[in-house]
């Protein structure tokens, strides 16, 4: 299975967690994953009280310079700590 496909699985599979996990784990997936599909981050950073907004941003930004791949690795190693898979891509249903 290539490394997108994998990604895209993980992805998937990290919306059926029993128990959500930490904010600045869920940031910091989320900062990955929008590396990994969109690449450096655009626009300006939200203001005022949108305190979401802003820590996404901020989340997104920190992983600024890093190719599509890089991040996308990186989400699936986080993944296979969240999933429980010390073995992530070698999954039979990822494989």
């Amino acid at each position: 299975m290539e490394l997108r496909q994998r990604f895209e699985s993980a992805a998937e599979r990290l919306h059926s967690l029993s128990q959500r996990p930490p904010n600045d784990i869920l940031l910091r997936l989320y900062g990955l994953y929008k590396q990994a599909t969109e690449g450096d981050v655009q626009g300006q950073r939200p203001g005022g009280f949108d305190l979401k907004g802003a820590a996404k941003y901020d989340a997104w930004a920190s992983q600024r310079g890093k190719t599509p791949d890089a991040a996308m690795r990186e989400y699936l190693e986080l993944a296979e700590e969240l999933l429980g898979y010390p073995w992530i891509g070698r999954h039979p249903e990822w494989v």
